[in-house]
C-alpha cells in the first residue's frame, strides 16, 4: 500500500485544516517546497498536494508553491484542486505533475474526466469527498443530492488511475480513518481506492492495508503533529 504524505497549500503556505474549513488553518511550514523535500528525504515514495485556495476560486492559485514543489523533489507528484478544464489539465501535467486529481469537474463533466483518461492514462484520479455520504463539491462548500458510490461507479472502464475517498468529517481530526464506509466503496468498484481523512497512526494503516482494492492512504496532521513518525507509517504499510 502506497502511503502519500500531504501538503495542502494555502496563501502559499503549508497547512493543515480541519473538516476542510479554510478558516481553522494551522500553518505546519512556510516553505512548502522544503517540507516536500523533507518528505522525500523520510522515504515516501509519493507526494500528495492540494491547492485549496484553487478548490474554491475554481482554478490554480498556488501555482508558484506547486512549482516550487515540484523543481525541489524527484517523487511523483498528484495534485488536486481547482483543476476544471482541460486546459488546467494539459497545464500542469506539461509541467511536470504525474497525475491529477478531478473533484468538482468529476461531478459537474463527467465527460471531461473520462477523455482525459482516455487521452493520459494512468495520470488522471478522481476526488470523491463526503459529508454523511454524500458528494461535497466546490472545496467542499456545497453538499450535493448524490451517494459516493454512484459518482465512483460513472468512471468504471474510463481509465482512470483511482478514486480519492475523503470522509470530511475525518479530515484533520486525528479521530482515524472511515476504514469501513473507504472498504465498502473498495469492494462496490473496480477503481483502486486511496483513503483520505482522518489518518491517526499504524492502527489505521494496517486496518486499511488488508481491506481488498484500497491501494494507499493519504496521511497529513499525523506526520506534522509527530504522532506517527514517516519510518513507523512507511513499516506499516510496507
Amino acid at each position: 500500500m502506497i502511503l502519500y504524505p500531504a501538503i495542502d497549500l494555502k496563501d502559499g503556505v503549508c497547512v493543515r485544516l480541519k473538516r476542510g474549513e479554510m478558516d481553522d488553518a494551522t500553518v505546519f511550514n512556510a516553505d512548502p517546497a522544503a517540507q516536500a523535500a523533507l518528505f522525500a528525504e523520510a522515504g515516501f515514495s509519493w507526494l500528495h498536494c492540494v491547492d485549496l485556495n484553487g478548490a474554491f476560486v475554481g482554478h490554480s492559485a498556488n501555482g508558484d508553491a506547486i512549482k516550487a514543489i515540484r523543481r525541489a523533489i524527484r517523487l511523483p507528484i498528484q495534485l488536486g484542486g481547482g483543476l476544471r478544464s482541460r486546459a488546467a489539465i494539459e497545464y500542469w501535467l506539461e509541467a511536470g505533475i504525474n497525475r491529477v486529481i478531478l473533484g468538482t469537474a468529476a461531478l459537474r463533466d463527467p465527460g471531461l474526466v473520462k477523455e482525459a483518461a482516455r487521452a493520459h492514462p494512468g495520470a488522471i484520479a478522481v476526488g470523491i469527498d463526503a459529508r454523511a455520504g454524500m458528494v461535497a463539491v466546490e472545496g467542499w462548500a456545497q453538499t450535493s443530492s448524490l451517494r459516493v458510490v454512484d459518482v465512483a461507479r460513472r468512471f468504471e472502464d474510463a481509465g482512470v488511475a483511482a478514486i480519492i475517498f475523503t470522509d470530511i468529517a475525518r479530515d484533520g481530526m486525528l479521530e482515524g480513518v472511515n476504514v469501513e464506509a473507504t472498504a465498502q466503496l473498495a469492494a462496490a468498484i473496480s477503481i483502486p481506492v486511496i483513503a483520505s481523512g482522518g489518518l491517526a497512526g499504524v492502527d489505521d494503516i494496517l486496518a486499511l492495508r488488508h481491506r481488498p482494492n484500497i491501494a494507499g492512504a493519504i496521511i497529513g496532521r499525523a506526520l506534522y503533529d509527530g504522532r506517527i513518525s514517516a519510518e513507523a507509517a512507511l513499516a506499516a504499510a510496507a
